[in-house]
């Protein structure tokens, strides 16, 4: 039996991604997110326009897309309710979160240097992904209140860092999911994944299939940066 509601939010479960940028004076911000989807090598994220990291990623053009694992839950929850902007926004005072300019030392987190760009990435989790915005679509701009509110960022992905911990066994680029417990958020609150319930047809086709050309664009882009190191 069905029935219709008109619920606030409809966050019904997403992996949980912490984004680090650069801040203005060089030091760094880190921010936990999950309105985020996943296309090839590029990710679509849902952000408040408003909010420092977005500023930060407009500006810079670049960030690191930390996804933790299951193992992190309480250093993101640290994070909660916390902004690096400050003034803060009304938005957010509205909602009780409080300004906070090293948030890698309040989540107990380590920042360690990325290869291609300078935000820094998370030590502790599994997956890092160093990605560069390729563009910003406004969301909900046909409405007059919510207009220039929500953005959605469109990232290339071009390194990615994962701990060996989880690669597939005689794999060098494969991730397993049975070993990769990714942090989930729903609805508000924490979950991660169960066992596996069903073998996917899907499963049969291989990875190499949904490769595109950013992978070989991220491989040049390295190189760059690799020679211009020295």
């Amino acid at each position: 039996m069905h029935t219709t509601i008109e619920p606030g939010i409809l966050y019904f479960g997403t992996p949980v991604v912490l984004i680090s940028t650069v801040n203005e004076d060089g030091g760094f911000n880190l921010a936990p997110m999950s309105s985020a989807f996943w296309l090839g090598w590029r990710c679509m994220l849902g952000l408040a326009a408003g909010s420092k990291t977005p500023q930060n990623m407009r500006r810079t053009g670049e960030c690191v897309l930390n996804l933790p694992s299951v193992d992190l839950v309480a250093a993101v929850d640290r994070l909660a309710q916390t902004t690096g902007s400050d003034p803060v926004p009304a938005m957010k005072q509205r909602k009780g979160y409080r300004h906070l300019s090293d948030k890698f030392a309040a989540a107990g987190l380590t920042a360690t240097a990325s290869e291609t760009v300078a935000a820094p990435r998370v030590a502790e989790c599994a997956v890092q992904l160093e990605a560069r915005i390729e563009s910003v679509h406004g969301i909900a701009d046909d409405d007059a209140i919510l207009r220039g509110h929500i953005q959605c960022f469109e990232v290339r992905v071009q390194r990615v860092h994962v701990d060996e911990a989880i690669l597939m066994d005689g794999t060098r680029d494969r991730i397993d999911p049975d070993k990769w417990r990714p942090l989930i958020m729903s609805f508000q609150q924490f979950y991660g994944l169960g066992a596996r319930l069903h073998e996917s047809r899907l499963g049969t086709i291989p990875e190499a299939a949904y490769r595109t050309p950013d992978v070989e664009r991220a491989r040049k882009a390295a190189m760059r940066t690799e020679v211009a190191a020295g």
